[in-house]
């Protein structure tokens, strides 16, 4: 993977987001929103801007007529995360220290 830095995955809502969906495979809606302490609205804004990225892929279904919102990351939300994640490791590198604790030199 190569380092870069994301401005899209930089901001702090959508880092959060992004690094809780590249831990599970498809998240539901309602657990994105409790977990990340989101209102309903706030979180669909940001699902919509990394969706135009082409970052994460969303499904909608209905379970017994209830509306349920599904999210994962794609391929290249993937690769755009972990590209970001090693931008941000050599930027801190550059000053001697290291992004988890117990990997200080």
């Amino acid at each position: 993977m190569t380092p870069r830095f994301d401005e899209l995955i930089h901001a702090p809502t959508r880092l959060s987001l992004v690094s809780l969906l590249a831990a599970t495979d498809w998240a539901d809606f309602k657990f994105l929103r409790d977990s990340l302490e989101m209102s309903d609205s706030a979180l669909s804004k940001q699902l919509t801007t990394l969706e135009a990225a082409g970052y994460v892929e969303i499904r909608k279904s209905f379970i017994a007529k209830r509306p349920r919102t599904s999210v994962r990351l794609t391929v290249p939300g993937h690769a755009a995360f972990a590209g970001h994640v090693a931008a941000l490791q050599e930027i801190v590198a550059r000053a001697g220290l290291a992004v988890l604790p117990d990997q200080v030199s």
